[in-house]
Protein backbone atom coordinates (compact mmCIF):
# COMPACT_ATOMS: atom_id res chain seq x y z
CA UNK A 1 0.00 0.00 0.00
CA UNK A 2 2.93 1.99 -0.03
CA UNK A 3 2.54 3.12 -3.27
CA UNK A 4 -1.45 4.94 -2.42
CA UNK A 5 0.53 6.66 0.59
CA UNK A 6 3.41 8.02 -2.03
CA UNK A 7 0.79 9.30 -4.77
CA UNK A 8 -2.36 10.16 -2.59
CA UNK A 9 -0.56 10.85 0.92
CA UNK A 10 -2.72 9.80 3.95
CA UNK A 11 -6.37 10.51 3.41
CA UNK A 12 -6.10 8.35 -0.18
CA UNK A 13 -4.61 5.75 1.99
CA UNK A 14 -7.46 5.95 4.80
CA UNK A 15 -9.76 5.86 1.68
CA UNK A 16 -8.02 2.97 -0.41
CA UNK A 17 -7.64 0.90 2.94
CA UNK A 18 -12.00 1.52 3.22
CA UNK A 19 -12.79 0.20 -0.47
CA UNK A 20 -10.83 -2.98 0.52
CA UNK A 21 -12.86 -3.45 3.60
CA UNK A 22 -15.67 -2.54 1.71
CA UNK A 23 -15.02 -4.96 -1.28
CA UNK A 24 -14.16 -7.86 1.24
CA UNK A 25 -18.00 -7.47 2.99
CA UNK A 26 -19.48 -7.33 -0.08
CA UNK A 27 -17.58 -10.88 -0.92
CA UNK A 28 -18.91 -12.29 2.55
CA UNK A 29 -22.28 -11.12 2.31
CA UNK A 30 -23.33 -11.95 -1.32
CA UNK A 31 -22.01 -15.44 -0.98
CA UNK A 32 -19.09 -15.30 -3.33
CA UNK A 33 -16.59 -17.75 -3.63
CA UNK A 34 -13.89 -17.07 -0.85
CA UNK A 35 -11.34 -16.39 -3.59
CA UNK A 36 -12.11 -13.15 -3.83
CA UNK A 37 -10.90 -11.86 -0.71
CA UNK A 38 -7.64 -13.25 -1.72
CA UNK A 39 -7.83 -11.56 -5.20
CA UNK A 40 -8.51 -8.23 -3.58
CA UNK A 41 -5.82 -8.57 -0.66
CA UNK A 42 -3.14 -10.01 -1.84
CA UNK A 43 -2.73 -8.66 -5.73
CA UNK A 44 -2.95 -5.19 -5.13
CA UNK A 45 -3.60 -2.91 -6.94
CA UNK A 46 -4.56 -4.90 -9.14
CA UNK A 47 -7.02 -7.59 -7.37
CA UNK A 48 -9.49 -4.93 -6.08
CA UNK A 49 -9.88 -3.73 -9.58
CA UNK A 50 -10.32 -7.38 -11.30
CA UNK A 51 -13.16 -7.89 -8.73
CA UNK A 52 -15.10 -4.18 -9.79
CA UNK A 53 -14.51 -5.21 -13.15
CA UNK A 54 -15.40 -8.89 -13.35
CA UNK A 55 -17.96 -8.68 -10.61
CA UNK A 56 -19.08 -5.23 -9.19
CA UNK A 57 -19.91 -3.46 -12.93
CA UNK A 58 -21.87 -6.57 -14.15
CA UNK A 59 -23.80 -6.72 -11.24
CA UNK A 60 -24.91 -2.60 -10.84
CA UNK A 61 -25.34 -2.66 -14.25
CA UNK A 62 -27.13 -5.69 -14.93
CA UNK A 63 -29.25 -5.17 -11.78
CA UNK A 64 -32.34 -7.42 -10.51
CA UNK A 65 -33.62 -8.49 -13.75
CA UNK A 66 -30.76 -9.95 -15.11
CA UNK A 67 -30.04 -11.62 -12.14
CA UNK A 68 -33.46 -13.04 -11.78
CA UNK A 69 -33.63 -13.75 -15.46
CA UNK A 70 -30.34 -15.84 -15.38
CA UNK A 71 -31.55 -17.79 -12.10
CA UNK A 72 -34.85 -18.38 -13.59
CA UNK A 73 -33.01 -19.98 -16.14
CA UNK A 74 -30.80 -22.12 -14.64
CA UNK A 75 -33.63 -23.61 -12.41
CA UNK A 76 -35.46 -24.34 -15.83
CA UNK A 77 -32.88 -26.41 -16.68
CA UNK A 78 -32.49 -28.22 -13.48
CA UNK A 79 -34.80 -26.76 -10.54
CA UNK A 80 -32.31 -28.95 -8.08
CA UNK A 81 -28.94 -27.55 -8.73
CA UNK A 82 -28.98 -25.09 -6.70
CA UNK A 83 -30.03 -26.62 -3.98
CA UNK A 84 -27.32 -29.76 -4.34
CA UNK A 85 -24.37 -26.89 -4.62
CA UNK A 86 -25.76 -25.36 -1.31
CA UNK A 87 -25.75 -28.88 0.10
CA UNK A 88 -22.37 -29.38 -1.10
CA UNK A 89 -20.90 -25.87 -0.03
CA UNK A 90 -22.37 -26.32 3.27
CA UNK A 91 -20.95 -30.02 4.04
CA UNK A 92 -17.78 -28.77 3.32
CA UNK A 93 -17.63 -25.52 4.72
CA UNK A 94 -20.28 -25.11 7.52
CA UNK A 95 -20.59 -21.26 7.79
CA UNK A 96 -23.27 -19.16 8.73
CA UNK A 97 -23.30 -17.83 5.18
CA UNK A 98 -23.52 -21.50 3.65
CA UNK A 99 -26.27 -22.47 5.90
CA UNK A 100 -28.79 -19.82 4.90
CA UNK A 101 -27.72 -20.45 1.37
CA UNK A 102 -28.74 -24.32 1.50
CA UNK A 103 -31.85 -22.40 3.95
CA UNK A 104 -33.14 -20.27 0.57
CA UNK A 105 -32.31 -22.90 -1.87
CA UNK A 106 -34.54 -25.74 0.18
CA UNK A 107 -37.11 -23.01 0.22
CA UNK A 108 -37.32 -22.39 -3.38
CA UNK A 109 -37.71 -26.20 -3.49
CA UNK A 110 -40.97 -25.87 -1.11
CA UNK A 111 -38.82 -27.91 1.23
CA UNK A 112 -40.09 -25.63 4.60
CA UNK A 113 -39.39 -27.78 7.41
CA UNK A 114 -36.14 -28.09 6.37
CA UNK A 115 -35.51 -24.35 5.44
CA UNK A 116 -37.31 -23.51 9.05
CA UNK A 117 -34.60 -25.59 10.85
CA UNK A 118 -31.76 -24.44 9.11
CA UNK A 119 -32.34 -20.86 9.37
CA UNK A 120 -33.26 -21.54 12.97
CA UNK A 121 -29.87 -23.02 13.56
CA UNK A 122 -28.22 -20.12 12.05
CA UNK A 123 -30.11 -17.62 14.36
CA UNK A 124 -27.35 -17.98 17.01
CA UNK A 125 -24.98 -15.72 18.68
CA UNK A 126 -23.49 -12.61 16.68
CA UNK A 127 -26.18 -14.15 13.98
CA UNK A 128 -29.26 -13.83 16.26
CA UNK A 129 -30.87 -10.34 15.02
CA UNK A 130 -29.65 -11.01 10.97
CA UNK A 131 -32.50 -9.35 8.98
CA UNK A 132 -32.09 -12.15 5.99
CA UNK A 133 -32.48 -15.23 8.52
CA UNK A 134 -34.81 -13.52 10.90
CA UNK A 135 -37.19 -13.20 7.22
CA UNK A 136 -36.08 -16.51 5.81
CA UNK A 137 -37.12 -18.52 8.88
CA UNK A 138 -40.14 -15.95 9.30
CA UNK A 139 -41.33 -16.65 5.51
CA UNK A 140 -41.24 -20.93 5.95
CA UNK A 141 -42.88 -20.66 9.42
CA UNK A 142 -45.53 -18.80 7.51
CA UNK A 143 -45.76 -22.20 4.88
CA UNK A 144 -45.90 -24.13 7.99
CA UNK A 145 -48.65 -22.50 9.07
CA UNK A 146 -46.86 -21.05 12.29
CA UNK A 147 -48.02 -17.18 11.96
CA UNK A 148 -47.58 -16.41 15.61
CA UNK A 149 -44.30 -17.92 15.35
CA UNK A 150 -43.60 -15.82 12.41
CA UNK A 151 -44.76 -12.77 13.86
CA UNK A 152 -42.38 -12.92 16.45
CA UNK A 153 -39.47 -12.85 14.11
CA UNK A 154 -41.29 -10.25 12.08
CA UNK A 155 -41.59 -8.20 15.14
CA UNK A 156 -38.62 -8.54 16.24
CA UNK A 157 -36.94 -7.29 12.61
CA UNK A 158 -39.31 -4.18 12.35
CA UNK A 159 -36.59 -3.00 15.52
CA UNK A 160 -33.80 -2.21 12.32
CA UNK A 161 -35.59 0.72 10.80
CA UNK A 162 -35.25 -0.01 6.87
CA UNK A 163 -34.70 -3.78 6.78
CA UNK A 164 -38.25 -4.28 8.09
CA UNK A 165 -39.95 -2.67 5.96
CA UNK A 166 -38.57 -4.31 2.59
CA UNK A 167 -41.31 -5.13 0.21
CA UNK A 168 -40.66 -8.68 1.37
CA UNK A 169 -41.34 -8.18 5.00
CA UNK A 170 -44.36 -5.73 4.16
CA UNK A 171 -45.87 -9.00 2.16
CA UNK A 172 -44.38 -11.38 5.00
CA UNK A 173 -46.37 -9.13 7.87
CA UNK A 174 -49.59 -9.51 5.53
CA UNK A 175 -49.46 -13.02 5.14
CA UNK A 176 -49.22 -13.33 9.08
CA UNK A 177 -51.85 -10.76 10.07
CA UNK A 178 -54.16 -12.73 7.38
CA UNK A 179 -52.91 -16.12 9.28
CA UNK A 180 -54.11 -14.30 12.73
CA UNK A 181 -57.29 -13.46 11.44
CA UNK A 182 -55.86 -9.84 11.77
CA UNK A 183 -57.70 -8.75 8.51
CA UNK A 184 -57.49 -5.03 8.46
CA UNK A 185 -53.91 -5.24 9.37
CA UNK A 186 -53.61 -7.57 6.75
CA UNK A 187 -55.16 -5.38 3.85
CA UNK A 188 -53.03 -2.85 4.71
CA UNK A 189 -49.95 -4.10 4.44
CA UNK A 190 -50.84 -6.26 1.59
CA UNK A 191 -52.05 -3.10 -0.15
CA UNK A 192 -48.48 -1.79 0.37
CA UNK A 193 -47.15 -4.82 -0.73
CA UNK A 194 -48.08 -5.32 -3.74
CA UNK A 195 -46.81 -2.45 -5.29
CA UNK A 196 -43.39 -2.71 -4.35
CA UNK A 197 -42.83 -6.64 -4.43
CA UNK A 198 -41.16 -7.25 -8.38
CA UNK A 199 -43.74 -9.35 -10.25
CA UNK A 200 -46.76 -10.34 -9.76
CA UNK A 201 -46.66 -12.01 -5.96
CA UNK A 202 -47.70 -9.21 -4.33
CA UNK A 203 -50.66 -7.94 -6.23
CA UNK A 204 -51.63 -11.88 -6.69
CA UNK A 205 -51.40 -12.43 -3.06
CA UNK A 206 -53.76 -9.47 -2.39
CA UNK A 207 -56.13 -10.76 -4.76
CA UNK A 208 -56.37 -14.33 -3.22
CA UNK A 209 -56.88 -12.37 0.45
CA UNK A 210 -60.17 -10.59 -1.09
CA UNK A 211 -61.34 -13.20 -2.48
CA UNK A 212 -61.06 -15.42 0.58
CA UNK A 213 -62.63 -12.53 2.95
CA UNK A 214 -65.74 -12.31 0.35
CA UNK A 215 -64.09 -9.11 -1.40
CA UNK A 216 -64.74 -10.60 -4.94
CA UNK A 217 -65.56 -7.64 -6.73
CA UNK A 218 -62.17 -6.16 -5.61
CA UNK A 219 -60.72 -9.31 -5.75
CA UNK A 220 -61.65 -9.87 -9.85
CA UNK A 221 -60.77 -6.05 -10.29
CA UNK A 222 -57.33 -6.92 -8.88
CA UNK A 223 -57.06 -10.00 -11.30
CA UNK A 224 -57.82 -7.62 -14.55
CA UNK A 225 -54.99 -5.81 -13.21
CA UNK A 226 -52.63 -8.57 -13.31
CA UNK A 227 -53.79 -9.62 -16.67
CA UNK A 228 -52.90 -6.02 -18.16
CA UNK A 229 -49.19 -6.55 -16.20
CA UNK A 230 -49.35 -10.14 -17.82
CA UNK A 231 -49.68 -8.40 -21.13
CA UNK A 232 -46.34 -6.68 -20.59
CA UNK A 233 -44.23 -8.96 -19.35
CA UNK A 234 -40.58 -9.86 -20.08
CA UNK A 235 -41.15 -13.29 -21.78
CA UNK A 236 -38.40 -14.64 -19.75
CA UNK A 237 -41.05 -14.07 -16.26
CA UNK A 238 -44.31 -15.61 -18.69
CA UNK A 239 -44.05 -18.48 -16.86
CA UNK A 240 -43.91 -17.31 -13.25
CA UNK A 241 -46.60 -14.60 -14.19
CA UNK A 242 -48.97 -17.61 -15.34
CA UNK A 243 -48.44 -19.54 -12.00
CA UNK A 244 -49.47 -16.21 -10.06
CA UNK A 245 -52.39 -15.37 -11.92
CA UNK A 246 -53.39 -18.55 -11.59
CA UNK A 247 -52.86 -18.46 -7.81
CA UNK A 248 -55.19 -15.12 -8.21
CA UNK A 249 -57.55 -16.96 -10.34
CA UNK A 250 -57.87 -19.85 -8.09
CA UNK A 251 -58.80 -18.65 -4.81
CA UNK A 252 -61.67 -15.99 -6.94
CA UNK A 253 -63.24 -19.13 -8.60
Amino acid sequence: MSYVLALFGLPGLLVYIGLLVWMCVNVVRSGRDSIWLWVIILLQPIGPLIYLVAVLIPQWTGGTTARRMGKAARETRDPGRDYREAKAAHELTPTVHNQMRLASAAAALGRWQEAEALYGQALQGVHEDDPALLLGRARALIELERPAEALALLERLATQGDSGRTPQARLAFARVYEGLGRNAEADAAYADAEGRVPGLEGIARHAAFLARTGRKDEAREALAEIDKRMGRANPHFRKEARAWRDFAASAIG
